[in-house]
């Protein structure tokens, strides 16, 4: 079973992106794990610009934490990100964001953030960024592709803030689009995009809800009653918090459970999700975790 999500507006030309992609930063970052026996290592690294990660840790023992850094503290009009993340069998790995990345105003030139995510039989990736922002007049192309092998681990997510509710400042003016692919050996499951033009009150009142903020999480599917324990979960978080401040609901695919949320602030998103994740952990491991130290500092 394929879910396709399409756009609803048409998309600017790859010509179009590549005119107002010029003159930013080009950051690339490669990034290979492999479980050495006692613990994950992060074996391969590799560089290009202003885009790096920490050093690996190990709060948990044989998980390798990773914290992915940008040092300018933003990305604005013409920067390219590029991030590549290979898990090998048997490696376990989250990976996270010390804060939330911002996309800055851009004057029409396109900002593209391209995210590659490849976990092989038997690994783990646990993918945990904090939210990205859109200022009022940023410009971005987002794309994310995960390939997941049979009896491969996932959990990851993407959160969308768009402008700064904080200043009651909404995304009046801009451009996002962008889609995330999800392949199980080679095999697309899912495919959704991401469209949308600042100040586009039918997508805003009606898509949104006049919610300032998305967030959607992909998990592998662990176990036959799985889908049912996080449905119950959703139930429970929405019913302590009120429809009024989260929105959030789960689909079922072939190998995967998806879960959306609307939301007014990050923090409730965020610590839905982390509710969700926990208990996936909790069903990988038997071992509920604790949420990583840097998102508390």
């Amino acid at each position: 079973m394929t879910a396709i999500i399409s756009p609803v507006f048409s998309q600017p030309t790859a010509h179009q992106i590549a005119q107002h992609t010029r003159h930013g930063w080009l950051a690339e970052l490669s990034l290979c794990y492999r479980d050495r026996g006692d613990k994950t290592v992060l074996k391969h690294r590799e560089q290009k610009g202003p885009l790096t990660v920490q050093q690996a840790l190990y709060p948990e023992g044989e998980i390798c934490h990773s914290y992915l850094l940008h040092p300018p503290g933003g990305v604005a009009g013409g920067d390219t990100l590029d991030i590549r993340v290979n898990v090998g069998a048997g490696a376990k790995v989250l990976v996270t964001t010390p804060g939330a990345t911002k996309f800055y105003r851009s004057e029409s030139r396109f900002a593209k953030q391209a995210q590659h995510l490849t976990v092989e039989a038997g690994g783990r990736l646990e993918w945990l960024p904090q939210e990205n922002i859109f200022f009022p007049d940023a410009h971005a192309q987002l794309n994310t592709v995960i390939h997941l092998e049979r009896g491969a681990q996932f959990v990851g997510w993407e959160l969308h803030c768009f402008g700064r509710p904080a200043l009651n400042e909404c995304f009046d003016s801009g451009k996002l689009v962008g889609k995330t692919e999800v392949y199980l050996d080679e095999r697309r499951v899912l495919t959704e995009g991401l469209n949308m033009s600042g100040g586009d009150k039918v997508l805003i009142n009606m898509g949104m809800q006049n919610f300032p903020m998305m967030g959607t999480l992909y998990l592998t599917e662990m176990g036959q009653d799985f889908y049912q324990l996080v449905q119950a979960l959703l139930s429970d978080i929405q019913d302590e918090l009120g429809r009024d401040k989260l929105i959030v609901a789960a689909t079922q695919l072939e190998g995967l459970v998806v879960v959306r949320a609307l939301g007014h602030w990050s923090e409730n998103i965020l610590s839905c999700f982390t509710k969700v994740w926990q208990q996936a952990r909790s069903e990988m491991t038997g071992v509920l975790p604790s949420p990583p130290r840097i998102w508390a500092t």
